[in-house]
């Protein structure tokens, strides 16, 4: 055994940061958390990409949250994301009618999410945007970022937000690939991190 004279702090050595786990994923994913939007509904939009880590690769077991708006800006206050059956306990899944506004949806094997939520409306003087929560191995803390669509210039130019973090406005801003289909990678560290939140 070594021992290790504190009276010093030269000899002191930092404790190294590693993650909480490992983890018990029980009730974590969320089947069908990626089907937001009601079946059927006209204002229907996809969003999708990759969790990447530090060095571009993709996290094949991460979490993404999703809460959007309706598409007139308010904000859904609906129960129900997770139903189940009063008689036996099991999991029913949405009804797919309501939009609670929320989704969990877990990355593939290839890292890749999607999502089909409503379009997002504006709320006060933000652009249209989704809010998103990331949880990863390696995060000691989940993380906060917004995906903001770019059918509105103006409206993203007078982004609070956006206005506020300068060059790095872009990696908040999804990707138009079709017609109601958007690309946003959430990159967690290196060139390109996304902007990530903090709430006070």
């Amino acid at each position: 055994m070594t021992k290790i004279d504190t009276s010093s702090p030269e000899q002191v050595l930092p404790t190294p940061s590693h993650t909480v786990g490992p983890f018990y994923g029980y009730a974590l994913p969320f089947r069908g958390g990626e089907e937001i939007a009601p079946l059927g509904h006209p204002d229907t939009i996809t969003v999708h990409g990759y969790v990447l880590d530090g060095e571009g690769e993709p996290l094949p077991d991460a979490l993404v949250e999703l809460w959007g708006p309706r598409p007139d800006g308010t904000v859904p206050r609906v129960d129900g994301s997770i139903r189940r059956d009063p008689a036996t306990g099991g999991y029913l899944g949405r009804n797919g009618v309501e939009f609670t506004g929320w989704g969990r949806i877990q990355t593939d094997a290839d890292g890749h999410w999607y999502a089909r939520t409503l379009r997002p409306g504006a709320r006060g003087q933000s652009a249209p945007y989704l809010s998103v929560c990331v949880f990863a191995r390696g995060l000691l803390v989940h993380l906060f970022t917004r995906v903001y669509l770019p059918d509105d210039a103006a409206a993203l130019a007078a982004d609070p937000l956006l206005t506020r973090v300068g060059d790095r406005r872009d990696t908040l801003i999804a990707a138009e690939e079709d017609p109601g289909t958007y690309r946003f990678d959430i990159r967690l560290q290196g060139e390109g991190e996304t902007v990530f939140l903090e709430f006070q």
